[in-house]
């Protein structure tokens, strides 16, 4: 069975939840830094940006029955890829880093906005 949470005013769901029995797995749109009226929190400050993301999946997580040792993958996209030493130092304050999800980081001309500097994607297992 497939539960679609928090449907966006803009038509998609903020994450899937998928139960494979024993445990569920949960799939999270691109997380952005952005406050609950649409703002940018952070504007030109990537790290701010980066800790309110994971700040955000975090309490995600925890609504979902989980935690930030659930993630077992991440994508991000970066709109310049020179930060990805900052965000390995605020991602690594987060997960299990002796057991740390795959993931990959690419570099994109530009997000949604322009004033938008990071987008992750999440996929967590939670188990029942």
């Amino acid at each position: 069975m497939i539960k679609h949470n928090e449907i966006s005013q803009f038509g998609y769901s903020e994450y899937v939840e998928i139960d494979l029995g024993t445990a569920k797995m949960l799939f999270f749109s691109g997380q952005l830094a952005l406050d609950p009226d649409g703002n940018t929190v952070g504007v030109g400050d990537f790290e701010l940006q980066t800790e309110y993301i994971f700040s955000n999946i975090q309490q995600k997580l925890q609504t979902a029955g989980g935690n930030m040792k659930d993630i077992i993958k991440l994508n991000n996209y970066f709109t310049d890829i020179s930060n990805l030493p900052s965000f390995r130092l605020i991602r690594n304050r987060y997960i299990d880093t002796t057991r740390p999800p795959v993931q990959t980081s690419v570099e994109v001309k530009q997000l949604f906005r322009a004033d938008v500097l990071l987008e992750i994607e999440v996929t967590a297992v939670i188990k029942n």
